[in-house]
């Protein structure tokens, strides 16, 4: 699931593109200014941000300057129609497209997409330590091992790795893998799952270095 920062303090636009991109299928946060927002990067891994220029607290540009100097996230600046000097001073800041207002909610759809492509490459590897995921074949190997995950264990592993530095609790494990392969997995099931990922990954299972245990709150992988 694409996953979307929205930095913007219009209420009317916040509502109507927040349902408009969760029932097609993302995951939307909004905030609306730049402390929120860097925040929120901090906590969360998102893969792209939609940011407007005028915002409740700083602006637009500052927060573009902000993310592009501590994080490679792409993004899309919301602009006043007709609004040249916002669109220049934007790419100059290293934004990476630019829609106007008001905007065919199918049209931003379309610049999502295609900034995402652009952006990720085709790369369809992830590398952590020695393990490297291959998500295009479906594969897992360490130092050219193949890892023979089973179907929940591949599943839960993206997981992990999709929401690197954001600490999952159980429930959000179990909601990621719930339905693969028809199988019902409950919470002494998980606890199983994640002790054989980390037989299969980790140098020292009983002192795991990828997936780290957070007491009290659930697990996370930096």
């Amino acid at each position: 699931m694409i996953k979307i920062l929205l930095v913007e303090d219009d209420k009317d636009i916040i509502v109507n593109l927040t349902e408009f991109l969760t029932s097609e299928g993302y995951y939307i946060k909004n905030v609306n200014g730049q402390t929120k927002a860097m925040q929120a990067i901090s906590e969360e891994v998102f893969d792209i941000v939609l940011l407007d220029i005028s915002l409740a607290e700083g602006n637009g540009f500052s927060v573009c300057k902000a993310i592009k100097s501590n994080y490679n996230i792409p993004i899309i600046f919301l602009t006043a129609s007709g609004d040249e000097y916002s669109t220049l001073t934007g790419f100059e800041l290293g934004a990476d497209d630019y829609i106007s207002k008001p905007f065919r909610p199918r049209e931003l759809i379309m610049r999502i997409k295609n900034i995402i492509r652009l952006t990720k490459g085709t790369d369809s590897t992830i590398k952590i330590g020695d393990v490297i995921i291959d998500t295009e074949k479906g594969t897992a190997t360490k130092k050219g091992n193949n890892l023979y995950l089973s179907a929940l264990e591949y599943r839960l592993l993206l997981a992990f790795l999709n929401n690197r530095g954001v600490i999952l609790s159980r429930n959000q494990l179990l909601e990621s893998i719930w339905d693969v392969a028809g199988d019902f997995v409950n919470d002494n099931t998980l606890t199983v799952y994640i002790k054989r990922i980390r037989e299969k990954i980790e140098d020292d299972p009983q002192n795991p270095k990828i997936i780290k245990t957070v007491r009290g709150l659930g697990y996370k992988v930096d």
